[in-house]
C-alpha cells in the first residue's frame, strides 16, 4: 500500500510514501507517520491511501517507506481534513502546516541529527595547530569533541548558522563524525497521577490496630466519595508516602494511575443564571435561528445589533437549543482578553460541559481541552481564531462575535480567515452560523443584503438605554490654550476626575504600546531602526530596551546617535506605558492599571487585571485594542480615547 502524506513544511505539494505490510492494517487517513524527507525524519499527516503508484509504470523509482506509525485510530477526522484542504487551497497554505495547527501543540514527535566525533576526529583536532582550529570546520569539530555527542540543530546555533549544514556533511564525509537520528518523544502529553483509595475490609477480619498516622489517612479517604492524589491525602493527614504505602500492603488501600485535566477554567465558580426575559426583537431572532436548528441545514444569518441590545443572549440562547437537540456549539471571539467573561456565561448556562481553546493556554491545557472536546465529554467550546478547528462532532452552531474583527485574520503561516473558515465549516457540517456585529463588515453586510445571509436586526437597547454621548476635543485648541503639546486635554481631566468622585471608573484607550514610538537624534534627525524589519524601534521604559513590534528585535537603548554620535536624543510619540506613568503622576490617589501585551506575557495574568477591574479594585484601565471589544462593565461611565 502506498499513503499520501501532507508534511508541515513550506511546499504545495504532499509526498508519496510506502507503507511497510505490518503497519497497513491499522493506518488510514487522519493518522500521524513519521516519514523521511530528505536526510530528516519529519512527522506528517496521512491524507489518503494509494493502491498503486501514480507515476507512469515505465518510469522507475524507488518510494522511501514509512518508519512509524503514531496512531492506531486517526487523529485528525474526515471533516477536518476536507476543512484543511479547502484552507490550503483557497488561501494557497502548505496543507500538511494548516494541519499541524489544527491540532494541540506539541503533541508529534521529532526525530533530532545527533553527531558524535570518532577517534580520526580527535586524531584531527590533536594534529592541527591552534591557529588552524579557528576555521569553521575545525570549530565545529571542537564543539562537537566537547561533549562527545551533540544535537546538530545546537551545533548550527552555536556556528557558523548559514554553512552549518555544509560543514556537517564535510566532516561526516570525511569520517571526523558520525551522525545518527534519535527519535523524540513528543512535548506534551496527558498528565498522570498516583491517587489513593479505601479497600473495603470484612467486618469479621482481624484486622492489625493503626498507629495514628495511619488512622488520619483513613479517615481522610472514609470522608472522601472519591479517590484522592497521594500528594494532597499525605500533606492533608500530614504524614509522608511511606505511610500510604504501609497501608496499600496491608490490602487497606488501593494506589493507581489515573489522567488529571489541566484545568484552566478552575478558578470560575459556578453561578446560577438570571432568567432574562427576551424583548421582542431578540426572541423574533432567536425563533428564526432554533428553526434553522431543527431543519438540520445549514444556514447563515448577519446578526445586527447596537451595542447593548442583547446580542450576547441570543448567542447563548441559539447555543443551548443545538445542546439541547444533542448538538455541539462553538464560539469564537476576536481577543483572548474577551475570553474570560464569556467562559462565564457559558459556564453558567452549561456547565463542566465547556471547553476552552486558545494561545494563552499551557501546552498541556491546550492539550486536555481538546482531548475533552474530541470524546465528547465537552459539548461546548470557546476561544479565539484558532479555535475554528476545535474538534466537536456533531456541529449545530457557530457563533462569530465582532465578525468585522481583523483580528480572525492569521498574519502568519499558515494564513487564514478565521471567520470565513468558520462559514465554511459550517457550511460542510450542515450546521448554522452566526455572525454578530455592531458594525457588520461590508462584505457580510453585502452578503445579508443579497440573501446569501439571513439579517437579523436589534436596534434597541436593553431598557431603552441612550446610546453614550461622544465628544471630540481637537487638541490643537488644547495645544493653543497652553502653547505647548499636551497628551491629555482639559476636558478629559475633568472627567476622569468627576468619575472618580462619584464612585465611578474609567477605561482609557490608546492603541499603541510602549513608552514613546521611536527614538529621534536632534542633530541629524535620525531615528534608530529594526537590523531586520527597517521599520523604527519602539522605546520600552520598564524593560529600557527598544523593541521592534513586527519581528521582536530588542536593542539596548543609545546613548548617543549611532549615525552621528549627537548626544541629542529625543523621544518621540506616546503608548500606553507613558499613558500610564502619566496618569498615574496626575491621579496618585487612584488606583490605575495598564492591559497590553507588555502586562500579559505571564499566564492568567489578562484575567487577573479584568477580575480586579470587574471587582471594582481598580479605579482607571489602560490598555491597547485587549479593551476595546464586548467587555461588560456596569461600573464604567467614562471612556477616553487618545
Amino acid at each position: 500500500m502506498l499513503v499520501e502524506v501532507a508534511i508541515p513544511v513550506h511546499v504545495s505539494q504532499t509526498f508519496t510514501y510506502h507503507l511497510p505490510d505490518h503497519l497497513v492494517a491499522d493506518a488510514a487517513p487522519g493518522c500521524r507517520v513519521l516519514v523521511p524527507l530528505g536526510r530528516q525524519l519529519v512527522t506528517g499527516y496521512i491524507v489518503a491511501t494509494l493502491a498503486s503508484p501514480a507515476a507512469p509504470s515505465d518510469e522507475k523509482f524507488e518510494l522511501k517507506a514509512v518508519e512509524q506509525l503514531f496512531d492506531l485510530e486517526p487523529l485528525v477526522t474526515e471533516e477536518m481534513l476536507e476543512l484543511t484542504r479547502w484552507i490550503a487551497d483557497y488561501y494557497y497554505a502548505p496543507w500538511g502546516e494548516v494541519i499541524k495547527s489544527s491540532l494541540p501543540a506539541g503533541i508529534n514527535a521529532e526525530a533530532k541529527s545527533v553527531l558524535t566525533i570518532t577517534e580520526a576526529g580527535r586524531e584531527a583536532l590533536e594534529s592541527v595547530s591552534p591557529r588552524a582550529r579557528i576555521s569553521s570546520k575545525m570549530r565545529a569539530l571542537s564543539l562537537v569533541a566537547e561533549t562527545g555527542s551533540r544535537n546538530a540543530r545546537d551545533l548550527a546555533r552555536d556556528s557558523s548558522k548559514n554553512r552549518a549544514s555544509a560543514i556537517i556533511r564535510e566532516l561526516e564525509r570525511e569520517g571526523l563524525i558520525i551522525a545518527a537520528r534519535q527519535l523524540q518523544t513528543a512535548q506534551v502529553r496527558t498528565k498522570r497521577q498516583q491517587a489513593v483509595r479505601r479497600v473495603e475490609q470484612d467486618p469479621a477480619a482481624n484486622v492489625k490496630p493503626l498507629n495514628s498516622s495511619q488512622q488520619r489517612v483513613m479517615d481522610l479517604l472514609s470522608n472522601s466519595l472519591e479517590p484522592a492524589g497521594c500528594t494532597e491525602i499525605a500533606e492533608l493527614a500530614k504524614v509522608s508516602s511511606s505511610v500510604i504505602r504501609t497501608l496499600e500492603r496491608r490490602g487497606l488501600v488501593e494506589v493507581f494511575s489515573r489522567e488529571v485535566r489541566r484545568n484552566p477554567l478552575a478558578h470560575l465558580d459556578d453561578h446560577p443564571i438570571d432568567a432574562l426575559t427576551l424583548t421582542p426583537k431578540q426572541q423574533a431572532a432567536l425563533d428564526v435561528i432554533s428553526a434553522q436548528i431543527d431543519i438540520g441545514e445549514f444556514g447563515a444569518f448577519l446578526l445586527h445589533g447596537l451595542t447593548g441590545s442583547g446580542k450576547t443572549e441570543v448567542y447563548m440562547r441559539a447555543m443551548r437549543a443545538a445542546v439541547e437537540r444533542g448538538k455541539t456549539a462553538l464560539m469564537l471571539v476576536p481577543e483572548i482578553s474577551l475570553t474570560p467573561m464569556f467562559a462565564r456565561r457559558l459556564r453558567a448556562h452549561f456547565g463542566s460541559r465547556i471547553a476552552i481553546l486558545h494561545s494563552s493556554l499551557s501546552d498541556g491545557e491546550r492539550l486536555d481541552e481538546w482531548n475533552r472536546l474530541r470524546s465528547g465529554e465537552a459539548r461546548v467550546c470557546i476561544g479565539a481564531r484558532s479555535a475554528v478547528f476545535a474538534p466537536l462532532v456533531n456541529l449545530g452552531v457557530i457563533v462569530v462575535d465582532e465578525e468585522h474583527e481583523a483580528s480572525y485574520k492569521q498574519d502568519e503561516s499558515p494564513r487564514y480567515h478565521g471567520r470565513d473558515t468558520a462559514i465554511m465549516r459550517a457550511s460542510r457540517a450542515s450546521a448554522i452560523v452566526i455572525l454578530g456585529s455592531a458594525t457588520p463588515s461590508m462584505e457580510s453586510f453585502r452578503n445579508a443584503q443579497t440573501g446569501k445571509y439571513q439579517y437579523l436586526k436589534l436596534d434597541e437597547r436593553i431598557g431603552g438605554r441612550a446610546l453614550a454621548e461622544v465628544e471630540v476635543v481637537d487638541m490643537r485648541e488644547v495645544f493653543a490654550r497652553h502653547g505647548k503639546a499636551q497628551l491629555v486635554s482639559d476636558e478629559m481631566k475633568e472627567a476622569v476626575r468627576s468619575s472618580f468622585a462619584k464612585g465611578e471608573q474609567t477605561m482609557v484607550l490608546l492603541n499603541r504600546r510602549g513608552f514613546s514610538s521611536y527614538i529621534l537624534c536632534r542633530s541629524c534627525g535620525a531615528s534608530v531602526h529594526c537590523s531586520e524589519c527597517d521599520v523604527t524601534l519602539t522605546y520600552h521604559r520598564m524593560a529600557a530596551r527598544l523593541i521592534c513590534h513586527y519581528c521582536g528585535h530588542e536593542e539596548r537603548v543609545p546613548k548617543s546617535c549611532p549615525d552621528c554620535a549627537g548626544p541629542y536624543m529625543h523621544f518621540v510619540g506616546q503608548g500606553t506605558e507613558q499613558v500610564e506613568a502619566l496618569l498615574k503622576e496626575m491621579y496618585p490617589e487612584m488606583r490605575i492599571a495598564r492591559l497590553d501585551r507588555d502586562t500579559t506575557r505571564r499566564r492568567g495574568a489578562f484575567e487577573k487585571v479584568l477580575d480586579d477591574f470587574a471587582a471594582g479594585e481598580i479605579d482607571l484601565l489602560v490598555g491597547t485594542q485587549m479593551i476595546a471589544k464586548g467587555h461588560d462593565f456596569h461600573n464604567v461611565t467614562l471612556v477616553c480615547v487618545i
